[in-house]
């Protein structure tokens, strides 16, 4: 999910701050925002009088229902460090569908707690398209992620008693690959020593935690399909490896189910709404650099079940989120989407237009509407890669409270010049009003013929499958794999994985692996320097870069403004 922008001059005076927003609101009874689902009160099991999910027997019946609905991803040009506004697009786009009177829900991936007390703040959405309460999401909410937390430290445990106790297979210490888990940023955690306390308290070696959402119990749970899916996914999770260079995993541990067991309810989706009273799920957060970066497939089936248009995001830009989610989640689980929405922004483009490095966002503020055009080229590549992908394409041009109507005027005139349908996004402060016109464009794409397909074929190799991301939707030349990645490849085609699809990770800030080139780089070539098998998850992950799954907190984190006051009431939670 997108982070707020922290620059006062993105900030619109006019539309209070979101906690403000959430209190005001009139949620409806959950029973009632169900029912639009088909749920009947008696198949809620309730947190509260605004959240709830289904229970056991209600959702398997929901899941043997046809989900006939039509499914949207909404995703995003190269984004700024800020965020060009998905999840705002994606709960202001349902409540505009619904305003239309169309059946409508959303979906989207629930916080972590790292980014909310770090640099990132609240994620669920903001001003008038946000989900709701508001509140509980941002925090403990159901306890999803604290059973997934549970869960993979009980894996952990599991592999150094199995070492500590010498049980077959024989784990080689230095294989681990299998970390502890944490949900909070906490940098003096990343690279740790464990079993330093003598022979009775474990063998020593190297270990170190990552944050929850990295987890790869995250991402297998959001493919899931069901309880017995779950539990085979989780089995079939490689640990580590033995002394012949075998792989060990959960169910040589032989802890599977028990690790199911703790996720049996984090299994379940969770049931909100947005602040205009359309159904909403928030439900897992996988990473969207290291695995697939959306919801949970499972909650993508409820509401396709039970509402005529489900709207949902992938993570970072199209040619990571869009790409992933149709050659991993549609491969996986059939669910194509029908249309897709491009979140544009006027401060992206700029940042396109003046070859800004990321990290410079003084300038974007200032009125340029050269510069927004002539970082056109970027946001068209993104079209691009998404008609490749199968899908119809519709722009939202999410506006922002510095942007100047020339600067709007023209990106949308140069839009319609190339017969791209765009329309301007205002759904931060003015709710689903603010999204009608891209609502009508959205199901005039929906009746469009073309679904997401994945771009290469399930018997294609690791190498072809990276090759045709690689050359095909990033526009690399060619590929070189170096550092760990040509043993990788030998390893992986030994354990039989060969076939899996591939996750790529590689830097949101370019279609290139260099964060530095803007625009649409060419004549280059993509370094992949390691590659992991995610077994659980059923893909594979390609590192063009390091990748850090356990940030820091910053200088000045989100959790020096929150607090809580003595009538507890919680405050600076935004």
């Amino acid at each position: 999910m997108s982070p707020p922008d922290p620059h006062p001059e993105d900030e619109d005076e006019s539309v209070p701050d979101d906690l403000e927003i959430a209190r005001a609101a009139a949620p409806s009874p959950i029973s009632d925002v169900a029912a639009k689902l088909g749920f009947e009160p008696d198949d809620l099991e309730r947190y509260g009088d605004h959240v709830a999910k289904p229970s056991v027997d209600a959702l398997q019946r929901a899941l043997e229902r046809e989900a006939t609905g039509n499914l949207v991803l909404v995703t995003a040009m190269t984004p700024t460090p800020q965020g060009e506004g998905k999840t705002v697009t994606t709960v202001g786009l349902g409540q505009a569908l619904a305003k239309r009177g169309e059946s409508a829900a959303v979906a989207i991936r629930e916080p972590s707690l790292g980014p909310v007390f770090g640099i990132k703040g609240g994620a669920a959405g903001g001003g008038y398209s946000q989900v709701l309460p508001m509140e509980d999401i941002n925090l403990h909410f159901t306890g999803d992620i604290h059973a997934l937390t549970s869960a993979h430290n009980l894996v952990a445990a599991a592999v150094d008693a199995h070492l500590h106790h010498g049980a077959d297979p024989p784990i080689d210490s230095r294989s681990v690959t299998w970390p502890r888990a944490l949900d909070v940023n906490d940098r003096a955690l990343r690279e740790i020593v464990l079993g330093l306390g003598g022979q009775a308290n474990g063998v020593p070696r190297e270990g170190g935690f990552q944050i929850t959402a990295a987890s790869e119990l995250m991402a297998t749970l959001g493919l899931a399909e069901d309880y017995a899916d779950l539990k085979a996914r989780l089995e079939r999770i490689v640990v580590a490896y033995d002394r012949d260079g075998d792989p060990v995993t959960v169910a040589d541990l032989e802890v599977g189910g028990a690790v199911a067991a703790l996720l049996r309810d984090a299994l379940r989706p969770n049931l909100v709404q947005t602040i205009e009273g359309v159904p909403a799920f928030v439900h897992g957060g996988p990473f969207a650099n290291i695995a697939h970066g959306t919801n949970t497939a499972i909650a993508d089936r409820v509401g396709l079940a039970g509402a005529e248009y489900l709207v949902t995001e992938g993570g970072f830009g199209s040619e990571l989120g869009a790409e992933k989610f149709v050659d991993v989640v549609t491969r996986q689980t059939g669910l194509a989407p029908e249309a897709a929405v491009l979140v544009v922004t006027v401060r992206a483009l700029k940042r396109q237009g003046l070859s800004m490095w990321p990290s410079e966002t003084e300038r974007l503020a200032e009125p340029d509407v050269e510069a927004a055009l002539d970082g056109l080229e970027n946001a068209l590549a993104h079209v691009e890669i998404l008609e490749r992908l199968g899908m119809p394409v519709v722009v939202a041009l999410n506006r922002f409270p510095q942007d100047t109507d020339e600067e709007v005027d023209a990106v949308l005139e140069a839009f319609a010049e190339r017969g791209i349908p765009a329309a301007e996004s205002t759904v931060h402060r003015d709710g689903g009003e603010g999204g009608t016109e891209l609502a009508q464009l959205v199901t005039d794409a929906v009746d469009e013929p073309g679904r997401g397909q994945p771009l290469y074929d399930s018997s294609a190799t690791v190498r072809e499958a990276i090759e045709t991301v690689a050359t095909e939707v990033y526009g690399a030349r060619d590929v070189e794999y170096v550092d760990s990645a040509p043993d990788d490849l030998e390893r992986i085609e030994r354990l039989g994985l060969e076939e899996l699809p591939v996750c790529l990770s590689k830097t949101p800030y370019s279609l290139s692996d260099d964060p530095e080139r803007t625009g649409v780089p060419t004549d280059w070539t993509l370094t992949v320097r390691e590659i992991r098998p995610a077994a659980g998850a059923g893909f594979l992950v390609a590192l063009t870069g390091d990748v850090l799954t356990m940030p820091g907190l910053p200088s000045d984190p989100a959790a020096t403004d929150v607090d809580l006051e003595a009538d507890g009431t919680i405050t600076g939670l935004f």
